[in-house]
């Protein structure tokens, strides 16, 4: 189980990475792009998730592109989810109660690099899958 501590640890940990707020809620941001952060779900999400709306802790993270969020709810639909609020947005949301210490890490470094700019990206890519 992930807490916001290991969350900015994890983040923190990636190149050229900071911490800030936007509206009273944590996000980690590379050169000043955002790329995982804390959010909270809003009634609208609450009331169109219904029975499956999760009542912990939620983080968003960008992913390459609407595919990979699909295939992510797909493989772990108890972990990863959207809402309407998010179609054809590349971020994914996730139940960071669930979360363990490697997805974490693998969540935050894909969403560092789908953010990175080109010459930072290139100066430390991502480890082959």
């Amino acid at each position: 189980m992930a807490t916001w501590d290991d969350v900015a640890r994890t983040c923190l940990a990636l190149p050229e990475t900071s911490e800030g707020l936007s509206r009273g809620w944590r996000q980690w941001k590379v050169r000043d792009k955002s790329f995982v952060w804390e959010r909270p779900l809003g009634k609208k999400d609450v009331a169109e998730l219904g029975a499956a709306a999760p009542t912990g802790p939620v983080v968003a993270a960008y992913v390459p592109d609407e595919g990979a969020k699909a295939a992510l709810i797909a493989a772990e639909p108890e972990l990863y989810f959207t809402t309407s609020h998010f179609d054809g947005y590349p971020a994914v949301l996730c139940r960071l109660d669930r979360l363990d210490g490697q997805a974490l890490t693998e969540l935050a470094a894909e969403a560092w690099a789908c953010r990175a700019p080109r010459r930072l990206l290139a100066e430390h890519p991502p480890p082959a899958s």
